[in-house]
């Protein structure tokens, strides 16, 4: 804190981009380090972990009120300086316009259909009339077809609607007919192959033949994201702590291993090659429906960090990670986003009946 510089204002941010800017500005005037700032927030009376304060300086999101209130009151403001900062949170959050910046690396699910349109029918030429089509036709099919006096055109007859045709329709008839039963039979083989292929899917499955989960046991684990060659990390290089799915092959950081918690629940230690040991969990006690999965110091008690992993599917095919004790009832830890591609992040969304994305084995770690 320089004597005589005043303390940043927050009354022109304009976006929870500038405020976050403003914030950090506020830290620097304090010259205070995070492990200082949290101290000082203990002496006060306040609940300020260090992890929490570069978490919520690294992000582009508004803070919660009361993590806001312990931060300007650590960095030495007064009472007026911290109201102000306050009124301008409540006013930026009022305000619906603005979109939350994604997290680096993540991917933007990708439209289904991106052209609404309909498809136009497929034009197939006439048979019996001129061009490649009766070519293509063998030598003896050309003869009838060239026999048959020409029949006046009538609209296409779809399978299942009633068809006025002679009892012994001749050879021009029935090339006709098979014609138009090929198109629709090739149609319904195409739409029966993408219900299977939407429904192997929707069950959890992206290719891979399925494998026998492995229940959770204490020790050191590789959590799997079942169904993929996909494993729970971080992007090293942040202070987010947020946790995406990565290839198995790459997924050391940080090293994960499980731990009883009693009653069943069960803790998720984090070991970061950077930040140290920590705690997988949910910030603000999982009161956000769709709280990041995060890691970071333990014991902090505004998150959650004890989970229950429980079996889906009899026999089993993964686990769900479901927070204990969240604000939230009925979540489930989730990859969001494109499930197929690497770096999609984790977090809390309700749990889905055919726990798509949801499911989870835990591999020995050697």
């Amino acid at each position: 804190m320089t004597p005589g510089e005043h303390a940043p204002d927050p009354r022109g941010a304009r976006s929870p981009a500038e405020f976050l800017a403003r914030l950090q500005a506020l830290k620097d005037w304090s010259g205070l380090t995070y492990r200082e700032l949290s101290a000082r927030a203990g002496a006060r009376g306040d609940v300020l972990p260090r992890s929490t304060v570069a978490n919520m300086l690294s992000r582009a999101t508004l803070p919660r009120e009361e993590l806001l209130t312990a931060f300007v009151r650590a960095c030495g403001t007064g009472p007026a300086a911290l109201e102000e900062w306050r009124t301008v949170r409540r006013e930026l959050e009022g305000r619906r316009g603005y979109g939350d910046a994604p997290d680096p690396g993540e991917a933007a699910p990708e439209a289904l259909n991106p052209d609404p349109r309909p498809v136009p029918e497929e034009r197939h030429p006439d048979p019996e009339g001129p061009g490649p089509a009766r070519e293509q036709l063998p030598a003896s099919e050309q003869l009838l077809a060239s026999e048959e006096p020409p029949a006046p055109e009538a609209p296409p007859v779809w399978p299942g609607a009633p068809v006025d045709e002679p009892r012994n329709p001749g050879p021009g008839a029935r090339f006709r007919i098979r014609r138009l039963l090929v198109p629709a039979v090739a149609v319904a083989a195409l739409v029966f192959a993408g219900v299977s292929v939407v429904a192997f899917l929707r069950d959890g499955h992206t290719g891979h033949p399925p494998r026998t989960p492995t229940a959770p046991a204490v020790g050191d684990v590789r959590i799997r994201v079942v169904g993929t060659d996909f494993c729970l990390g971080e992007r090293r290089g942040t202070r987010s702590g947020q946790v995406y799915q990565v290839p198995c092959a790459a997924a050391g950081v940080p090293l994960y291993a499980l731990a009883e918690a009693g009653d069943g629940r069960w803790r998720i230690a984090s070991d970061h090659p950077d930040h140290g040991a920590g705690c997988s969990g949910l910030p603000s006690g999982g009161r956000v429906p769709d709280a990041p999965y995060e890691d970071s110091e333990c014991g902090d008690p505004t998150r959650v960090e004890e989970f229950s992993l429980e079996p889906y599917g009899a026999p089993a095919r993964g686990y769900r990670i479901v927070p204990a004790g969240s604000a939230t009832h009925g979540g489930c830890v989730t990859v969001v986003g494109d499930r197929a591609a690497a770096w999609s992040r984790l977090a809390q969304a309700p749990c889905a009946p055919d726990a798509a994305g949801q499911l989870f084995d835990f591999d020995r770690r050697d």
